[in-house]
């Protein structure tokens, strides 16, 4: 395989860290706890600290996947009802077989091959990213309907299932683990191999890619299965914290996903990135989310906040475009 020819050093300008946006993450999150904090002194009880750790793991997992994704110039936007069909099969497969081994290879499968048809839409046929997974979002949340006959699948009686979602290694949640080793796997990959800077290599110039030999297609298809798999564990978590298949599960929550990424720093245009960013990202969003409770305002705002951040969020990432133009 021919070597990559160096890309300009302000592509990696954003590995340095910690950076100039990943300190600002920094000082927002550190405001926005200490104000809530005075206003509800139960925001830091042990109790809730957990209980926000526990969102912030279902939102990092599939973050970590659509970094990524978006590094390399793509989305995915049927992460949030293919999350919902992936309880729904893992609940039923559990129900058929008493088995969460097969129940977790049952889901995984399902939302990779999610990821992988969502990739081939895009470098085979063509089709605008945003366009085939609003597509498939939409085959997905019929599709569930179909598969479940509208039906919430919870019959299951399996403690092993119920940690999956609820369950503790000493005094950590077990999401939190799942999310942190997934996190770690993909930051290792982006960062330090020659696999990551392929990646970001496509999402900066994928014509100086495919000139220097390489197959940009197959590195946008990776990216699109490793998303899927990701959100296949986030979908089996998801559904054992419900301790049910819901249909109606992941409303939404492609939105907060890609909210915490590009709060992060993640251009869409591809190419730049980092992934303690994204952490950052979704870590502000979900302490929002938890602030809105604690503070009795009205529930519909955790949906409003996330679609307010990704307008601005863009929008800087439109400024930082120009400013590494310059």
């Amino acid at each position: 395989m021919p070597p990559l020819p160096p890309l300009p050093q302000r592509r990696f300008a954003h590995w340095r860290l910690p950076g100039s946006e990943q300190l600002v993450l920094v000082l927002l999150l550190a405001g926005l706890c200490t104000a809530i904090s005075i206003a509800a002194p139960q925001f830091h009880s042990g109790a809730n600290i957990i209980a926000i750790l526990r969102q912030c793991a279902l939102v990092l997992i599939v973050a970590s996947g659509m970094s990524m994704l978006i590094i390399t110039a793509e989305i995915d936007l049927s992460v949030g009802a293919s999350s919902a069909f992936v309880g729904c099969i893992g609940m039923a497969v559990l129900n058929a077989t008493h088995s969460l081994t097969l129940a977790m290879l049952a889901a995984l499968a399902f939302s990779g091959g999610v990821g992988l048809v969502n990739g081939l839409v895009v470098t085979r046929l063509k089709v605008n990213a945003l366009i085939g997974t609003i597509g498939m979002m939409m085959v997905l949340q019929g599709g569930v309907y179909l598969f479940t006959r509208e039906a919430v699948q919870n019959q299951h009686q399996l403690p092993q299932f119920t940690s999956l979602g609820a369950g503790y290694v000493g005094p950590i949640p077990v999401p939190v683990i799942l999310a942190l080793v997934l996190f770690a796997i993909v930051y290792v990959t982006l960062r330090f191999t020659t696999l990551g800077r392929y990646l970001y290599a496509v999402g900066a110039n994928e014509k100086a890619v495919r000139l220097s030999g390489l197959r940009s297609q197959r590195l946008k298809l990776f990216a699109f299965v490793v998303t899927g798999l990701c959100v296949g564990v986030a979908g089996m978590i998801l559904a054992s914290l419900m301790n049910a298949g819901q249909p109606t599960a992941g409303r939404g929550f492609e939105l907060t996903v890609i909210a915490a990424v590009i709060l992060g720093g993640t251009s869409l245009q591809g190419g730049r990135g980092s992934l303690l960013g994204t952490l950052l990202g979704v870590l502000l969003l979900k302490v929002m989310d938890n602030g809105i409770i604690i503070l009795g305002w009205n529930q519909d705002l955790q949906m409003v906040v996330p679609g307010a951040v990704i307008i601005l969020a863009s929008y800087l990432d439109v400024l930082r475009n120009k400013a590494h133009a310059h």
